[in-house]
Order: structure tokens, then sequence, then C-alpha cells
């Protein structure tokens, strides 16, 4: 008897093969020995992926000719397969109001101690922007290191104490304090998240905010972010132009942060040991930083596009199935070639969003409706997502879940998928009965200290009170060595995430691809059979925002 993971009532449990229940007969059967669902292929599926990642989408920016194509070439696809335009208006699409900010090139960051003066240079020292709607900040003020910078009353745990650092920059360390016991053990918080850190800054008045990159623990190299210092960044629209944000926010190079300890007499790493401690304090540089950040701004409409399949027992209530269709466009101060294609980032999952419109058009209709989401703005924060969940077109309270897709799996089958926030939800239930019915094996994230349950769109759902499942390839390939897979992805996170080497490759092998869609299409169409209402686990942040939504219908 094989024995795999499952998720019984959020919990981890070690059942055989024949120890999953049984579905509600009204489910539709799932062969011992189950093939490719009706409707999927690697043909297809590499057909669109070439299209979404070829040059002419331009790695598909958001307000660029590059989304122009992507949303035509989405709604012919859905057109094609026969589905309704997903906007109650009529529309295939949802406008995303946008404000595209970008940074002048030539200014510097200067810091200062006495007669100790040194420049930091953009791009290679440091990265700094501005999500204030204004065409000019300034900034000149004292650095003080935060530590983790996490205000936790739940682990009584305050970085800040009571030390004010009104008009302050502020030195954030990446991820959470290192616990076992604390802050999720190994597996990264939200107040990890770097877009924490800027929030908690902007709370506490600080005038800058900036993460100390260190590759480890951000899980990516620091060419993510300093490759393209003045490139355009996008934010929603806001009636409020200061939007409650600090004058700067950013990132600075690890080395070039330990210089600023340095100026002030003090050695980085041990002060980094400190602010692993509950009782660490502030520590005020003495070291002043002074910089501008000069803007061009523009308004955009960017554009969700959504695409539905009515159900014909409960058409009000929606399982979406989405995946963000944006990259980073183009970048023409490189030499050589300048475009940002996304090929596995997310040309894959906007690819196989298609795939499973396409597994559904071939079966009898759900009872419950399924909406196909593709987002934009992922890359520019999850903005499309989060303007969805701000503006549902869907009410939340009638959406049943969202099951997320990015980057799909390109190196082979796999005998497990990878499920990022295990144990949130009722939908590890879902996912457990089909991953057995399918004979598959569900695991947690290996890399949880890296926060993907906060760097995906399905995040913005959740925030929203609906249950959301993001699942990711496995790492335990079918005739490959062990650690295989964990070496796949390092490698990809070293050469190609967020680089224009991200594009179809000639040894991609998309078996597993079809594997994991023809999964997702089997949990979808669970939820869309059935009258259940998957919940969040006991111990989720998200279970009160659910149930008052819920406590009404």
């Amino acid at each position: 008897m094989v024995h795999k993971f499952v998720m019984v009532c959020g919990v981890l449990a070690l059942v055989g093969c024949q120890g999953a229940p049984d579905a509600p007969a009204d489910v539709p059967h799932i062969d011992a020995a189950p093939a490719v669902a009706a409707g999927i292929s690697a043909d297809t599926l590499l057909a669109e992926i070439e299209r979404l990642a070829s040059d002419e989408f331009e790695g598909r920016a958001p307000g660029s000719d590059g989304e122009t194509r992507t949303i035509d070439y989405l709604r012919e696809q859905f057109s094609a397969l026969g589905l309704a335009p997903g906007n109650p208006d009529g529309t295939w699409v949802q406008n995303v109001p946008l404000v595209g900010i970008t940074p002048a090139a030539g200014d510097t960051l200067t810091v200062s101690r006495g007669d100790d003066i040194r420049t930091l240079e953009p791009g290679a020292d440091y990265v700094a922007y501005t999500k204030r709607v204004v065409e000019r900040v300034d900034v000149d003020a004292e650095f003080v290191f935060v530590g983790y910078g996490a205000v936790a009353p739940e682990y009584d745990w305050n970085d800040f104490k009571d030390v004010d650092v009104t008009g302050k920059i502020l030195l954030f360390l990446v991820n959470d304090p290192p616990s076992e016991d604390l802050f999720g053990g190994p597996a990264m918080t939200y107040y990890g998240r770097w877009t924490y850190k800027h929030e908690i800054a902007a709370e506490k008045g600080a005038a800058g905010s900036l993460v100390i990159h260190e590759p480890g623990p951000a899980g990516y190299p620091w060419e993510v972010v300093g490759s393209s210092p003045y490139g355009e960044s996008f934010d929603l629209v806001s009636d409020d132009r200061n939007m409650g944000r600090a004058a700067i926010e950013g990132w600075i190079q690890r080395d070039a942060a330990a210089s600023l300890f340095e100026m002030a007499g003090l050695d980085f790493e041990t002060e980094k040991a400190k602010a692993a401690h509950a009782d660490f304090q502030p520590v005020a540089l003495g070291v002043t930083g002074r910089t501008q950040v000069r803007n061009t701004l523009r308004t955009i409409d960017s554009q969700n596009v959504v695409a539905r399949l009515p159900g014909v027992g409960a058409p009000d209530e929606v399982v979406i199935y989405m995946a963000h269709w944006d990259h980073l466009g183009k970048d023409e101060s490189l030499t050589g070639d300048q475009i940002y294609n996304g090929a596995a980032d997310n040309a894959t999952g906007t690819a196989g969003l298609i795939e499973l419109a396409r597994a559904f058009t071939e079966g009898e209709p759900p009872r419950r409706s399924v909406l196909f989401l593709a987002v934009t703005a992922e890359e520019q924060g999850l903005l499309g997502s989060r303007y969805y969940g701000e503006h549902p077109l869907y009410p939340a309270a009638q959406t049943v879940a969202a099951l997320n897709m990015d980057v799909l799996n390109q190196w082979g089958r796999t005998a497990d998928l990878t499920v990022v926030g295990m144990g949130q939800s009722q939908l590890d239930d879902v996912a457990g009965e089909i991953a057995d019915r399918l004979g598959r094996v569900l695991n947690p994230d290996p890399e949880p200290e890296k926060g993907f349950y906060y760097r995906s769109d399905h995040f913005s759902f959740a925030r929203a009170g609906i249950p959301a499942f993001y699942a990711d390839p496995g790492v335990d390939y079918l005739d490959k060595p062990p650690g295989y897979g964990i070496e796949k992805r390092e490698e990809y996170t070293a050469n190609d995430y967020h680089a224009v080497s991200d594009e179809v490759k000639p040894d991609w092998d998309l078996s597993g691809a079809l594997d994991d869609l023809t999964f997702l299409y089997h949990m979808g169409a669970r939820l869309a059979a059935t009258d259940e209402w998957p919940e969040w686990s006991a111990t989720s942040e998200f279970r009160a925002i659910r149930e008052q939504q819920r406590a009404g219908m």
C-alpha cells in the first residue's frame, strides 16, 4: 500500500490509498488511474505560453501596448471557448485605475556623520522610490535601525518599544525574527513581508523606510530589485495623494547598510543578532541620509480579464480560478535583450487559466458558476487582485473559493504537489481528497521562510475573507534524483526570476504542469458541484472576516 499525506480537518494525517473519504454523490467521478483532464493538452498549453511570452507582447507591462495585446488575446480565447463575459455589466474586463510613478535618473543618497560623508549609488547600493503621487519628495533625516520592525501583540513582541521614530529613515531586516516557537517558526508571517515593513513605517510617522536586502533571507538576488532603479512602478489610484505612506520606500544592499553601521561605530552582524530577541531596542545610528526622488506621473486604466461559465443550479455562487497576466515589460536601457518575457512568471499560469476554461467547457455545466480571472499588476504589489478584493464583481459572501496559479511546473512529473499556506482552510481537505484519488501527495511549502503565501494573488482574496488556495509545483520528481526539485527552484530563482532570461526553454517538460492542471480542474469541479462552503481553520487570521460575511446568508 502506498501511503500519502492528506489534510483532515486542517491537520496533516497519514492515511492509506483507501483511507480518503468518499466524495458526495453529485461530485464528478475520477477514474482510479486518471488521464489528463479532457480539454487540457501539452500542445495547446505550450502554444499559449509561447504566444503570451513572445516579443510581440513586450513583457506584458500594465499600461503598455503589451497589455492591449494580452487583453485582446485572452478575450479572444475565452470567447472562442463559448464562455460569457464575466463582468456583470456585460464586458470581459474590470477596469483597474492605476497611477504610474517613474523616478528620474541622477539622484543619489548622501549619508554623513560629522566629516564622514559618503555617496550611495541607486541600483548598486540602494533603490528608493515614493508611492506618494507627487512630482518630488525630499528627505533629510537620521537613520534608525528597528530590527525586524514587528509589532505583534499576539507574540508579546514590539521592536519599536516606546521610541519615537517620527521623521526618521528606518532600516529593517527582511523576514521575521528567527524563532522556533514564535512567528510561525521557520515559516514567514505577514510581519516578515517587506510590504508590512513599509506599512508600519508609515504608521509610525517615519520619513523613510528601507529594507536591508540579504539574498538568502529575501529569497532572491539583489539584481531583482537593483537592476532597474528608475523603472516605472504602479499603485492603485487613491483620493489621498500621499496615501498615508512614508516619503521614500525601498531597499538597501546589505554591504551598503553595513557601511552605515560602521560609520556609527557599530557592527551590523552584532546588531542583527540583538534584533532576534524580544528585548531589542531601536538603534539611532547618528548617521544622516539626504536624498530626493523626482517623479513623472501618469494615470491609466489597466484591466482584469473576466470570463464566466454560468452554473445551472446555483449561478449566483462562484468558484474562481485566477492567474496574473502581467510581467515587467521592457527596459530600453539594457544592452541586448530588453524584454522581460515572463514565460514562467506568469505566462504559464495565464495559459493554464485558458486550459482550465477549455476543460470545463468539455463537460457538463457545473452547478455553481465558475469564474476565470486574469488579473493585472501582480508584479507591482498584487494590485489587480487587491482591486478585485476591494471591488468584487460577485459578492465575497457568495464566492466559494479562489484557486490561484503562479508559475506552473516546467520540469516534468512529480509525485507531490506543494500547498503554500497548508493548514489555513478546509480547502486543504478538498485538495487532499482530490490528491488521494489522483494518486498524488500534498506537501507543505519546502521554503516557508520565503513567505510565498503573501507574495501571490490568492493573498488578496484571503484578506477579503474568501478561502484561497495556492498550489506550487511539487519537488519530488519522478525518475529524478533526490533534491532535483529544490535544485531547479533555486536555479530558477538565481538565474531567471524577474530576469530577461525568463523565456520558454527548449528543455521544458510540461507533463507535470498537465498533472497539476488536472488536479486543479478536479478540485474546482468538486467545489462547483456541491453546496458546501469551505471555512478557514480555527487559527486563521482570516476566519473572523468570513464568519461575518456568511452570517447573514
